[in-house]
């Protein structure tokens, strides 16, 4: 959801280069995995030990010029930044060859935020937090009423089935256990390459902790100074151009099995299929809404694009198989629900409201309006029974070494125009754009992670302007 300038960037920052041995306060554990075969794993308690946080690292391949730990985290919010690095850090683009530098030269260390993943207590909610009969786009007050209902009873179950724990998994909250993870390292200073909601968690750390960081990188940049209507909105424009892009795409490449179709007026004709598609899997129909859902988990790759197509192909003969809202379906969505609640919350005051935001999003999005992750979240958090702890507001970063900001000309997830106003947030960054298409420049593009990594061996960020294209 989020990615996350400057002269004095043209100095070299120090190395710390602490010897794995000196980390203090932290039990590592072998736990070899087929695709990780150094692996090793901890958990470290947190506030008071209200919160056991779990750890995994991936140790420097070349010790003897290690700079030292690089915390993680692939996004979310709710993302395991344990099991990414389980499966080598595929996930994170640790198996792409620009990053080999990084893997050589750091401890890649990732963690479980709290309440997610095996951080303890996690966030446990029921099968019913994602109910495919209520609407997040109620067509009158009765239906807005039953999903105010919905969301209140199905966030009481959460709150039931989490305990206590459930009011304090904000991420102004989970930025102190980023500092815990620090000291318990023994790191004089964190590195940090934070994707999507990584992003906001490495900038609300830097609000923070401004003077221990060495180098961050926020790429797929959230600005959480930005209002959730607009960032509603925001994402809704960015969206209806990557399902363009998609359509485009389609018109000239080998790859898509709609080519020569109007992809645009076959996803309309998707979309208005009545009842639904049938789904094997599911052994139910799977609603528009959830098609769009499903839609939007592979649009916002470019990599997935061929088997996108497929998808939709074979939903319009009546398998939908592939178009499954997979994140609403997976038990992580109640961590990612009941962190965006607090950090972004429910705009809508009324049904008359709702209504009207909904127009514009139609508006804005006319193909595309059935899903996107901060309508989902806002539609979500309407009626929620735990009461936000890091609402929007402007934010400062100040004091802290140069911070590399990272934003995609094409981002369905987080716009660019979000990146553009975190590196206003932030004194004394730098803006690196991708002009390339989809979700982080970390896992689309050569050349970003070329200049992220050059940066966090460094600390010294590109030439203000940069461009990868």
């Amino acid at each position: 959801m989020k990615t996350l300038a400057a002269l004095t960037a043209l100095t070299l920052l120090p190395l710390s280069a602490l010897p794995a041995s000196a980390a203090p306060g932290i039990d590592w554990k072998p736990c070899a995995t087929e695709y990780a075969p150094t692996l090793e794993c901890a958990s470290l308690p947190v506030s008071g030990g209200a919160f056991s946080i779990a750890l995994a690292k991936l140790p420097a391949t070349d010790p003897a010029r290690r700079v030292g730990s690089l915390l993680t985290n692939p996004g979310g919010p709710g993302g395991s930044g344990v099991t990414v690095l389980k499966y080598g850090g595929r996930g994170f683009a640790l198996d792409k060859p620009e990053m080999a530098e990084a893997r050589q030269r750091f401890d890649i260390i990732g963690f479980d935020p709290r309440g997610v993943g095996e951080s303890e207590p996690a966030i446990i909610c029921g099968p019913d937090l994602h109910d495919p009969a209520v609407s997040r786009f109620p067509k009158s007050r009765a239906d807005y009423e039953k999903l105010i209902a919905h969301n209140r009873s199905s966030g009481q179950d959460c709150l039931k089935r989490t305990g206590p724990g459930l009011s304090h998994v904000d991420t102004w909250s989970a930025a102190d256990d980023i500092e815990s993870i620090r000291i318990a390292l023994g790191e004089p200073k964190v590195n940090w390459l934070g994707v999507s909601y990584g992003s906001e968690l490495g900038a609300v750390y830097a609000e923070k902790y401004p003077k221990r960081i060495r180098a961050m990188v926020l790429d797929g940049a959230v600005d959480h100074s930005r209002p959730t209507r607009q960032a509603v909105l925001d994402e809704a424009i960015a969206t209806e151009s990557a399902l363009n892009d998609f359509a485009k795409w389609c018109t000239t490449s080998a790859e898509c099995v709609l080519r020569g179709k109007d992809v645009i007026a076959t996803y309309d004709a998707l979309m208005r299929t009545p009842g639904g598609v049938p789904s094997k899997q599911l052994g139910r129909n799977v609603t528009a809404e959830e098609m769009a859902a499903g839609l939007y988990g592979s649009i916002i790759l470019p990599m997935f694009w061929p088997d996108l197509a497929k998808a939709v192909e074979a939903a319009r003969a009546g398998n939908a198989d592939g178009l499954l809202p997979y994140s609403q379906l997976d038990p992580s969505y109640g961590a990612y629900r009941a962190i965006g609640c607090h950090d972004f919350g429910s705009p809508f005051t009324s049904y008359a409201d709702m209504k009207a935001m909904q127009g514009l999003v139609k508006a804005l999005a006319p193909h595309s309006w059935r899903y996107t992750e901060f309508w989902d979240m806002a539609s979500g958090c309407a009626g929620w029974p735990v009461a936000s702890a890091y609402l929007p507001r402007p934010q400062h970063v100040r004091g802290a070494a140069p911070i590399l900001v990272v934003g995609g000309e094409h981002d369905p997830a987080t716009p660019l125009v979000w990146a553009k106003g975190l590196a206003r947030n932030i004194e004394n960054s730098t803006l690196l754009v991708d002009a390339g298409y989809g979700h982080t420049g970390l896992l689309n593009s050569g050349c970003v992670r070329t200049e992220e990594v050059k940066y966090l061996v460094s600390g010294v960020t590109p030439a203000p302007g940069t461009v990868c294209r």
